[in-house]
Order: structure tokens, then C-alpha cells, then sequence
């Protein structure tokens, strides 16, 4: 499987994009505001992932109007918040077969780089 998970109006997925040249590569893209992930999509990144954590952005405005900085959140609660509202998913998701990059970190962005390279 080869498939990106971003969101439209998010300029760093854009800039992840355009500077990886995943584009270019024929893969499929879900825009996950208008096209909600579903629970075995998060549950198949979860696999890869490691855990429901990993794939939760803590950046989101939502995190902090809900007060959950202040809550010990459990694996449950992660995937609960995530499949409810977008904007708790790291953005992007990347899967390339059986890998699987998450986030804007720069080291992953490069790993990403690197791996779209040999596609």
C-alpha cells in the first residue's frame, strides 16, 4: 500500500509534499478533513505505529480547549479523540508498503525523502 494521509489546508503537509516529491509517485492521497479516516485505517497505521499515541498530535487547538494537557490520556482515549476529530492525527501519515512515517519531525521528513527516492 502506498498512501498519504494530510490535510488540504495545512501548509506544512503541503510543504512535506512538495519537498519529498510524493506527488510525483502515484500515490493515493485521502484528505483527512473531507474524508474521515476510518477505524481499521487507524487501526492498520496504530499496527505500524506502534501505538495510538504515536499517530496523536498534541499541537492540535483542540488539545488545549479540552483541557486534555491536564489529563492522563490511555490508548483508548487516543483513538477515540483521533477518530472523532482530524485534527488529533499527526499529520502527514505516509505509509509506503511496510513502512510508515508520521509527523514533520525533520529526521522522519528526510527518511521519508529518502525512502520516496527508491519508489
Amino acid at each position: 500500500m502506498k498512501k498519504i494521509y494530510h490535510l488540504g489546508t495545512c501548509t506544512t503537509c503541503q510543504a512535506i509534499i512538495k519537498e519529498t516529491g510524493i506527488n510525483k509517485k502515484g500515490l493515493e492521497m485521502q484528505e483527512i478533513k473531507t474524508e474521515k479516516i476510518t477505524a481499521a485505517q487507524l487501526e492498520q497505521m496504530k499496527k505500524m505505529a506502534g501505538s495510538y499515541e504515536a499517530l496523536f498530535s498534541r499541537r492540535a487547538l483542540k488539545y488545549k480547549e479540552l483541557g486534555l494537557k491536564d489529563k492522563k490520556l490511555t490508548e483508548d482515549d487516543y483513538k477515540k479523540l483521533i477518530l472523532e476529530e482530524y485534527t488529533f492525527l499527526k499529520r502527514p501519515v505516509v505509509i509506503l508498503n511496510d513502512k510508515i512515517f508520521v509527523g514533520s519531525e525533520k529526521k522522519n521528513v528526510a527518511a521519508l525523502g529518502a525512502a520516496v527516492a527508491v519508489i
